[in-house]
């Protein structure tokens, strides 16, 4: 018996451990099963979104992944992606107010994308998680439009146009910053051209064209004078040369014949003429010299001077180019500013109309209302009262005349007491008949009052009996 229970022991523990392994197994086959299911992996170009509860999300509304994966938990976390691909945006702004009030046009193209900073990946994440692409396009334009405005209104026209590098920074700068707010930021911009409706930008080009111009000008005034002056400091040297060597000829050839003569006059016995004559040719030849001297010098003092005159007169039409292109372009600012102030006053009276137009509009429409609610009031109650008189229209006029007697009595006797009558004289003669004159007169001033019942009837209504009858003239 013993053997017996001790098989029995072994048998339930050997199966015992094979249930275990195989629970081991189940187990590990379960958890390779989740995460081959659960287990989600962010692409390079995608940001895995992980939102819900869970491990990892107390105090978030969500956790972000680039370049990387994570388990996604059953039932109370879920998934998705956040595109990476860069969006370009076209951005054709237009009559954009400059600092100086001038309206300009900077047509553009911007480039942007998702980032991948952590902050910016949360900002994403909650602001564009389940947008289309269009739908982040048209949230990032209304930025680039607002914060593009808002750098145009900060410069002036020379700063947007002659530096460029500075303004697409300050551009990048404000767009960056409010972009990073939405989990976006800018990759490039550029400006294709930048244009003003008043050609104040072309101004500018055409006075430093002006200018450069001018200057190249004054440069060749410049060269040309120094090439004038070469020349003539190398034709006065020539010039000196050429007589320098011409006199040492013409000094070698005197003094060869003076030699020759001072021979013969030595051989005459008469070298002191030889001598002289020799002394009157060096002095001839030494003004000659001195007379080339002097014309040299004076061609070359008439082509500074004309050298100089070109200069002067380069100077003075750069300075009247320059006096012009200041003129034109205050015109043209004043003539913005006289057009943008009768623009502003002329949207100021349409207001102004638009406003009168809807008061008395209103005025009117209330009036209507007021009438329509009078006359809707007043259908109903005669609804009512024909109703009550058992559809009977003219009892009904009857019960609204029968309302009106006391009325029309207080008026027939308001006519009589407001009757003013200086004086009556009645001539009673004190004949036979009914009555005298003078009761004659108050009763036919009495019956001069049109009667309640004959007031009733071109009503077309007939009173009650109980209101009295009238009775017929015999």
């Amino acid at each position: 018996m013993q053997a017996e229970a001790t098989e029995t022991g072994s048998s339930a523990a050997g199966i015992l451990g094979t249930l275990g392994v195989f629970l081991f197994i189940a187990a590990l086959a379960g958890v390779v099963i989740l995460y081959a299911f659960r287990y989600k992996i962010a692409p390079s170009d995608k940001i895995l979104v992980i939102y819900g509860s869970g491990p990892g999300m107390k105090g978030k509304t969500a956790e972000t992944i680039h370049g990387g994966g994570r388990l996604v938990i059953p039932l109370i976390q879920h998934y998705a992606y956040l595109d990476l691909k860069p969006l370009t945006i076209s951005i054709d702004l237009r009559h954009a107010l400059s600092m100086q009030n001038i309206r300009v046009n900077v047509p553009s193209t911007f480039t942007i994308g998702v980032s991948t900073e952590p902050q910016i990946m949360t900002n994403a994440a909650e602001r564009l998680l389940g947008l289309s692409p269009q739908g982040v396009e048209d949230m990032a334009k209304e930025i680039i439009f607002g914060q593009l405005r808002l750098t145009v209104a900060s410069l002036t026209i020379e700063e947007i146009n002659q530096d460029r590098e500075a303004f697409l920074t300050s551009v990048s700068k404000n767009v960056d910053a409010e972009l990073h707010k939405i989990g976006l930021y800018l990759i490039n911009v550029n400006i294709t051209d930048i244009t003003d409706e008043s050609n104040y930008i072309e101004n500018i080009g055409r006075k430093a064209a002006a200018e450069a111009n001018n200057k190249a000008l004054v440069d060749v005034a410049n060269s040309d004078r120094e090439g004038a002056i070469g020349v003539a400091a190398a034709d006065r040297d020539r010039e000196i040369e050429v007589a320098r060597n011409e006199a040492a000829s013409a000094k070698g050839q005197k003094q060869a014949e003076a030699d020759r003569r001072v021979f013969i006059q030595q051989q005459e016995a008469t070298a002191v003429e030889g001598e002289n004559l020799a002394r009157a040719d060096i002095a001839s030849t030494n003004a000659d010299l001195a007379e080339r001297e002097a014309e040299a010098l004076q061609r070359s003092e008439v082509a500074r001077r004309q050298a100089q005159a070109e200069i002067e007169r380069a100077q003075y039409t750069l300075e009247s180019e320059r006096l012009r292109a200041e003129e034109i372009a205050r015109e043209e600012v004043a003539k913005a500013q006289i057009e943008i102030a009768a623009e502003a006053e002329a949207e100021r009276q349409r207001r102004i109309a638009r406003g009168e137009a809807d008061a008395i509009l209103a005025r009117y429409n209330a009036e209507a209302e007021g009438t329509k609610a009078v006359l809707a009031a007043k259908a109903s109650g005669y609804k009512d009262l024909v109703s009550s008189t058992g559809g009977d229209p003219r009892a009904a006029a009857t019960l609204l005349m029968v309302e009106k007697i006391e009325a029309i009595v207080a008026k027939q006797v308001e006519a009589i007491s407001n009757l003013t009558i200086d004086k009556i004289t009645v001539w009673d003669s004190g004949g036979s008949g009914d009555g005298s004159s003078t009761s004659n007169f108050v009763s036919s001033l009495i019956k001069s009052l049109p009667p309640v019942h004959d007031v009733a009837k071109m009503a077309g209504v007939d009173l009650p009996d109980y209101l009295g009858s009238m009775q017929d003239d015999a």
